[in-house]
């Protein structure tokens, strides 16, 4: 880890919790379950918090970084995996949620 970057704070894991939060909620509003989205299964499967982190994040943050856990992401990798995300929503046409930030009272 660069000197420059700092390892995420607790507020910041609430933050990214939040975030797959929103982000599950958003793809159930458009209809998109994890089966469509990542494997073609006849299974609907919502979208949740937790199945968000497993099955979308943790494997780009894996392949992007080499890091299995959340806990040693720095706030610059939350932010590129964030930008991946959000550049696949946007193909699929769906508006991605803003990451949460510390004014944002709704995660406190």
């Amino acid at each position: 880890m660069d000197k420059a970057e700092k390892q995420r704070t607790e507020q910041q894991n609430k933050a990214l919790h939040l975030f797959f939060r929103l982000l599950a909620e958003k793809l159930n509003e458009h209809g998109k379950d994890l089966a469509t989205i990542l494997v073609k299964s006849p299974i609907d499967i919502p979208a949740t918090e937790k199945n968000v982190k497993e099955v979308i994040w943790r494997p780009i943050q894996e392949a992007m970084l080499g890091k299995k856990s959340t806990t040693i992401l720095t706030t610059k990798e939350i932010d590129r995996i964030v930008d991946v995300i959000c550049k696949f929503l946007g193909e699929m046409k769906i508006e991605c949620p803003t990451f949460p930030s510390v004014e944002d009272s709704i995660f406190k």
